[in-house]
């Protein structure tokens, strides 16, 4: 007597796993390691009219600006730290966009308020950055560098009394408390508690290129300010 041949019985197949869409902030750090020299002006007329969101790093000498700019572009020496504080008295434009297309630029400002620089040279720049902060129509936001262990300078007022009219008109600001390494715990909770009555509106964060604090979040910012009509990626990754 033959039996009738059973066919295989097949096994269910598991679904292939979703790939994990990269997170805001892989997303932003990597739009932000594509940073390029684009030009350097010693004076407002000299640089190029944009038509791409502009991001301008400002702050006094030795303040940690250029380590801050290679922190978050993840490149050694893409912004330039002079030995002699003060002494880089040029603007410095870098772009960024992924394929070789420019679709956002960062500015990098002189420091300003070193006290070996001679006051001409002070008062002439001052000048420049007040001219550049009012005037660069594609500026879309400002991010000011402070070392919360001194505080903000006259200077920094002074800065912070130039922005405020196009602050209040819709110009995205962040200060950068850095050297956060420095202080304990409580010592940055209180400074960026200080620093939200001080900034007039804008946002503040504590940022650390030694303990690599505040990277991710401070790349995320800047993303959304230049890309003000793209919804922020949601990660899907557990």
């Amino acid at each position: 007597m033959t039996h009738p041949i059973k066919p295989p019985v097949s096994k269910p197949q598991k679904p292939s796993p979703t790939p994990a869409s990269p997170s805001p902030a892989v997303i932003a750090l990597g739009w932000l390691h594509t940073a390029k020299f684009l030009t350097t002006a010693p004076q407002l007329q000299f640089l190029p009219a944009l038509d791409v969101p502009e991001i301008a790093f400002v702050g006094r000498s030795n303040a940690g600006k250029s380590t801050c700019i290679n922190t978050l572009t993840q490149q050694k020496q893409l912004a330039f730290a002079s030995k002699k504080p003060g002494r880089t008295q040029h603007i410095n434009l870098f772009s960024l966009g992924k394929q070789g297309v420019t679709d956002a630029v960062l500015a990098d400002l002189p420091g300003y308020g070193y006290a070996a620089v001679p006051k001409q040279d002070k008062i002439r720049w001052q000048q420049v950055m007040a001219n550049y902060l009012v005037t660069r129509e594609n500026l879309k936001g400002i991010v000011l560098m402070c070392d919360p262990r001194h505080g903000l300078t006259e200077l920094d007022e002074v800065l912070l009394d130039v922005i405020r009219p196009r602050v209040e008109e819709g110009l995205k600001f962040l200060v950068i408390l850095t050297k956060a390494d420095k202080l304990t715990r409580t010592e940055g909770a209180k400074a960026v508690s200080i620093m939200k009555l001080q900034a007039g509106g804008g946002e503040v964060r504590l940022f650390s290129a030694t303990k690599r604090t505040g990277i991710e979040d401070v790349a995320q910012l800047l993303w959304q300010w230049a890309h003000p009509d793209i919804p922020e990626p949601v990660s899907t990754s557990a």
